[in-house]
């Protein structure tokens, strides 16, 4: 760990103020002066900052490296994007706490895998899962897991019950003598340091089962509130459906019913919906939430600033099932690629698979828009590749199902077809970025590995929406630094500011660029090989450190790990000597 001075850049501090030249000293893990004109002390390393920006750390405030992590601590491409903190935990679905019982536990990778989009076979395989309680977790992760980034973590709600009820958390309410046990469960985690305890009312599994947050009834919601209105730091985190049944807006009532009045702060996934097949429940949510704002309810909608993309793949992907059609999920869920194709071209599937399209899978998914799946991926180059589904489909006179199951034939079962990104409110998208009570740069990085989330998604808020003259480059690394630590309680993070630690990004706005996706072949398979994830390469950063050491620097990853877990408090605790910046 050397002393580093940084010179000569212009300093965005995270605070939203307007930029200022100033130089940045670095001792040890602590930034110890921030001004104009500082002099190099003996052993001081100097980095030239000239013609770039210095800011805080980027903090990706909505990951699910919980598993992915212990298999890829590199956190590919997060240092070259300037991310110096990681939120982990989210949606409920979450590492700890875990049941005694072996059923159950295996009932909670299962849950992760599917719903995020893992591999299973790779969580068996490299996380310990040396642990019981949230606490005993945290414990395990900083024994056996060195990241280029700090990392915070919420408790699942999820795995708050599964730990609790075992496999009867799919299938019903939970006794007083269960919620109890929640409650202490949940106890445990937040005076461990957990960031809050996060939640799912949205999803539905592979087999068309309600999600088991989704069987939680009032009582067990107030319990564990109870818990959390007696850690004032901490956050209670909740997707809500705008995508699939569209129950949100019933959902987000509910929950300003059960919080009214608790002073319990809140991220709400869907709260304020940006997709526009989402506009007919978005009137409603938006009036829902000026209410409960207005009473008192302390509400971040969380919101990301990307489109969502599906790939749809034959390997592990639940794209299918989220769209209600659990005809094609059965090909995803063949054991083999022999087993993936003899289904694709059994007439019999064949017919159930026109008819799951035609009749189930909801108006605006994938499967009912051919025109938006692009055929762009090929595992063996025989079949045509490139154009649409819909084209394809009418240039073989085929329903768009059974041209899908030919082209996949032609191609190989490992190929890809990739959708459109679904039509955005840009004007919505940007009122969220600058409303201040907003929780932003939302990716889903370390899941999904088949669909591209999260690698480098970061960079557009420069790239796009600063060249674009929407949002200035101070408000961009708000929405991405300080605005994010204070929102989740992380105040050793997120500005420029004495005594904070040294989590910062020197970048050139001319250098950096939001580069095209790449299939890269590096996931464990759990049998001995690997298997791809999209990912793209670093922006690049000039210069990424975390806690004063170099993670990303002279164009590449440098290895170094230096990354710590941090705990949320309820208010910063500041050096009482720091610096102004110079004027």
């Amino acid at each position: 760990m050397a002393n580093i001075l940084i010179r000569g850049g212009t300093v965005v501090d995270g605070t939203g103020a307007k930029p200022y030249s100033a130089d940045v000293r670095v001792e040890g893990e602590r930034i110890v002066e921030i001004g104009e004109g500082l002099s190099a002390a003996s052993g001081d390393e100097v980095v030239d900052a000239t013609g770039c920006y210095v800011s805080p750390g980027f903090i990706e405030s909505h990951t699910h490296y919980d598993a992915t992590m212990w298999w890829q601590p590199d956190l590919d491409p997060l240092p070259g994007n300037g991310a110096t903190t990681v939120i982990l935990g989210n949606c409920g679905f979450t590492a700890a706490p875990l049941s005694k019982d072996k059923a159950a536990q295996l009932e909670m990778i299962k849950i992760f895998s599917f719903f995020e989009d893992i591999p299973l076979k790779p969580f068996l395989e490299h996380v310990p899962w040396d642990w019981e309680t949230w606490s005993q977790y945290k414990d395990s992760m900083a024994k056996n897991v060195q990241l280029p980034t700090n990392y915070s973590a919420f408790v699942g709600h999820i795995a708050l019950r599964l730990a609790t009820m075992g496999i009867e958390a799919w299938e019903r309410a939970a006794t007083a003598d269960e919620i109890a046990k929640m409650a202490e469960l949940l106890e445990d985690a937040l005076a461990a340091g957990a960031l809050g305890m996060s939640d799912n009312l949205h999803d539905h599994d592979g087999d068309d089962r309600a999600i088991p947050t989704l069987l939680a009834d009032d009582a067990e919601f107030e319990a564990l509130f109870d818990v959390m209105q007696r850690y004032p730091g901490t956050t209670y985190q909740c997707i809500i459906d705008t995508f699939m049944r569209k129950t949100g807006p019933e959902s987000l009532e509910r929950l300003g019913r059960l919080t009214h009045g608790r002073g319990i702060r809140m991220q709400i996934a869907g709260a304020v919906p940006t997709l526009e097949f989402q506009k007919d429940i978005l009137p409603q949510l938006q009036e829902t939430l000026a209410r409960l704002r207005s009473e008192g309810a302390d509400i971040w909608p969380g919101y990301a600033h990307v489109s969502p993309t599906s790939t749809l793949s034959l390997i592990k992907s639940l794209i299918f099932a989220q769209s209600n059609d659990y005809v094609w999920h059965e090909v995803v869920l063949a054991e083999s690629h022999e087993e993936k194709a003899r289904l694709l071209a059994d007439e019999d599937w064949r017919a159930r698979a026109r008819e799951s399209w035609d009749t189930k899978a909801w108006p605006h998914s994938p499967m009912n828009n051919p025109q938006d799946l692009f055929l762009l991926d090929s595992e063996n180059g025989t079949g045509p590749v490139g154009g649409t589904l819909k084209e394809f489909a009418e240039s073989r006179g085929l329903h768009r199902s059974d041209a899908m199951a030919q082209w996949i034939l032609e191609n190989g079962t490992r190929s890809t077809v990739h959708m459109a990104p679904f039509p955005k409110d840009e004007d919505l998208t940007l009122d969220l970025m600058l409303d201040p009570k907003s929780v932003g740069n939302i990716s889903d990085a370390g899941a999904h590995l088949q669909m591209l989330c999260g690698g480098g998604e970061n960079i557009l808020l420069f790239t796009k929406y600063v060249e674009e003259g929407v949002l200035t480059l101070e408000q961009a690394v708000h929405i991405m630094t300080g605005k994010l630590a204070n929102f989740f309680g992380l105040h050793e993070t997120g500005e420029l500011k004495v005594g904070r630690r040294a989590d910062v990004v020197v970048f050139d706005l001319k250098e950096i660029g939001y580069r095209n996706m790449e299939k890269r072949f590096d996931v464990p398979d759990g049998e001995g090989g690997t298997t791809w994830r999209f990912t793209r390469q670093a922006a690049p950063m000039r210069l990424t450190l975390v806690n004063g050491v170099k993670t990303f620097a002279d164009g590449e990853y440098t290895g170094n790990r230096p990354g710590t877990y941090l705990n949320p408090t309820a208010s910063p605790v500041e050096a009482e000597s720091e610096l102004e910046p110079a004027e």
